[in-house]
């Protein structure tokens, strides 16, 4: 409100009759004029102020009533907060907190985080192309990542950098995002790396130029048998698609006449991506998923009947945590009856984000619809808005009623929908497999949680292999570095290095972990030796799941079959075009929620990253 007053004209100020006779003696028309504007000015600043000091809680209800509250607020805190505030970085916190307030998927990143996660999607980011941990205060390097900078320089698993850019690099302070500030950067510019070699007396200097290091979204393939390839996906991302074509037809020259698809663990990424892929398997004009939502109007992905692999046998693998894309994939797999879905219920993801970016790079994913499979089932778990550890603890309460163990524990609660053949399938809560699959945990004790969660296992692969790098190196394969390891006794070796850093012994624990112990050491001795491929097929042995696929392979049982009494559905629905979203997990204390990832060409389904001991850089 303006304080301006509208002065009378000066002429109105005194009427005809006042004005002086003409026989007494003239004066100035106007001389009291200055005196009334000083008075009036007066008066305004006076009942300015008794206005500004009464009734200041009247304007703050006005501004509460105003549809712009929240950059008002911003603007009182700036203007009148007892002490000085930040309040971009107020801002980028508060963001956050509004959205949690919607859905448990619509969230903000800071433009820090949304690069990264860009780089994530696109399967590379731009480093020195070495995988990292830190033990004693020191960076290790774990791996060269094979196609990167470090690669071509010489660097080797094992070194430890003590210097960077001529600056020591060591001591207590040093953390995992110190690290990658240090080691990742734009393509092109350079680092300095000092290293400490174990057998040479002094550092070595490396100068590495940085450049795009590759982030396979396959993980794993390989011939599980002479007939059957095995398939392991970890995302989805843009070159995903690409990377799948390339394994199948790799596995395909290796005799492959079924396929087993493994996304377990795998918590979503871009949906087009599981689209393109899915429709390898699919018939001319078959429905993969349709999005809607109040402003959205129904869109829907459909194959392109252009697929060669439409009559290859295929399975598909799941788990609490698979999650969104990933849903996508085995979604339209199940409603098609196009293959078999083996292990445990899904996460259930099933909203749809539409990427908004700000001026600074920061960006928002606002929830604008849902995603169906082709039956019409929504996957998306029950939630309550603004209550994001009620949703998060799902997984947990999961495992209080048993569901990991017993398929008769999963509480379905969505309505029945119905698949091609007639089959029930149900939404509201994840993907349902069609054969279940218990959760393994045999070996699993205390005393094994405990050195897992603190990260001991980890601790002593890494020793480990440094310890034994020579001899394992000298075996030559994966196969021969587990037989190595087996005339060892690796489980009684890591029991004194877990007293020595603090886990109390305790011998019938230990006995009864010895296996899974084990196991779980030599996949991340096989993970630091070669790659991710070779520990996926060591710890494949004996998986319940991957068993469970190969009997359906080899009695020509990937199909399912039609109730008796049901007819064929014919998903005949309108023709549009569409995109999806995604994010997730956490497995029981294994898992912490982080940011999402983004794409900025279309919807995703992303999910939050699994706590890990080592990053990339």
């Amino acid at each position: 409100m303006s304080e301006e007053q509208i002065l009378p004209p000066v002429d109105s100020l005194a009427s005809k009759d006042e004005l002086p006779q003409k026989s007494e003696p003239q004066r100035p028309r106007h001389t009291f004029v200055p005196m009334l504007v000083a008075v009036g000015v007066i008066v305004g600043i006076l009942l300015g102020s008794f206005f500004s000091s009464h009734f200041s809680r009247r304007s703050l209800s006005i501004i509460n009533s105003s549809s712009n509250k929240i950059n008002d607020l911003f603007h009182l805190i700036d203007d009148q907060y007892v002490d000085s505030v930040d309040i971009p970085d107020l801002v980028e916190k508060s963001m956050p907190q509004i959205l949690k307030q919607l859905d448990p998927h619509s969230t903000y990143f800071s433009a820090k985080v949304a690069a990264e996660s860009m780089q994530e999607l696109e399967g590379k980011f731009s480093g020195v192309g070495v995988q990292f941990t830190i033990y004693q205060d020191t960076v290790r390097i774990v791996r060269i990542i094979k196609g990167g900078p470090s690669e071509s320089v010489g660097l080797r698993a094992g070194d430890a950098i003590v210097t960077v850019d001529g600056k020591p690099f060591t001591g207590h302070q040093i953390t995992n995002d110190s690290v990658l500030a240090r080691l990742k950067g734009p393509q092109g510019t350079s680092v300095q790396l000092g290293i400490f070699r174990a057998g040479e007396t002094a550092p070595l200097s490396f100068r590495i130029v940085r450049n795009d290091v590759p982030v396979p979204s396959v993980s794993a393939s390989y011939m599980l048998d002479g007939s059957t390839g095995y398939i392991r996906i970890q995302s989805f991302g843009t070159t995903t698609p690409s990377e799948f074509l390339a394994a199948l037809a790799s596995l395909e020259s290796q005799g492959m006449k079924g396929l087993v698809v493994d996304l377990r663990g795998n918590l979503g990424g871009l949906m087009e991506s599981a689209v393109q892929m899915i429709d390898e398997f699919l018939p001319s004009n078959r429905l993969i998923v349709y999005t809607e939502g109040r402003r959205s109007p129904r869109r829907e992905y459909r194959s392109g009947g252009r697929g060669v692999y439409q009559q290859l046998p295929l399975v598909v693998l799941i788990d609490e945590v698979s999650a969104s894309a990933s849903e996508i994939f085995a979604g339209a797999v199940q409603d098609n009856d196009r293959g078999t879905i083996v292990g445990r219920r899904s996460f259930g993801k099933g909203l749809v984000q539409v990427p908004i970016e700000f001026d600074d790079g920061s960006l928002l994913r606002l929830t604008i619809a849902r995603y169906y499979t082709p039956s019409g089932r929504c996957v998306q778990k029950p939630y309550q808005a603004g209550d994001e550890d009620d949703y998060e603890a799902d997984l947990l309460r999961r495992a209080v009623s048993g569901e990991y163990q017993t398929a008769d524990s999963i509480k379905t609660q969505g309505e029945a929908y119905k698949t091609r053949l007639g089959r029930n399938v149900y939404g509201g809560g994840g993907i349902i497999p069609d054969i279940f699959v218990a959760e393994d945990t045999t070996g699993r004790t205390s005393y094994f949680m405990e050195a897992y969660m603190r990260g001991l296992v980890y601790q002593y692969s890494y020793v480990f292999t440094e310890k034994h790098r020579e001899a394992l190196t000298r075996a030559g394969s994966a196969e021969k570095a587990v037989a190595y390891m087996e005339r060892l006794d690796v489980v009684g070796d890591f029991a004194n290095f877990a007293a020595a850093n603090g886990l109390k012994r305790r011998n019938l624990l230990i006995r009864q972990s010895t296996e899974l112990l084990r196991k779980y050491i030599t996949t991340q001795v096989l993970l630091g030796l070669y790659d991710s491929a070779e520990a996926i097929r060591y710890e494949n042995q004996n998986d319940p799941c991957v068993e469970q696929a190969l009997r359906l392979m080899r009695d020509g049982r990937t199909l399912p079959e039609a109730p008796r009494t049901a007819a064929v559905t014919n998903f005949a629905l309108p023709e549009f075009g569409g995109f999806s979203d995604f994010r997730i997990w956490q497995h029981i204390s294994e898992v912490r929620t982080r940011a999402f990832l983004f794409h900025p060409f279309s919807y995703l389904a992303v999910c939050p990253e699994k706590r890990m001991p080592c990053a990339n850089a």
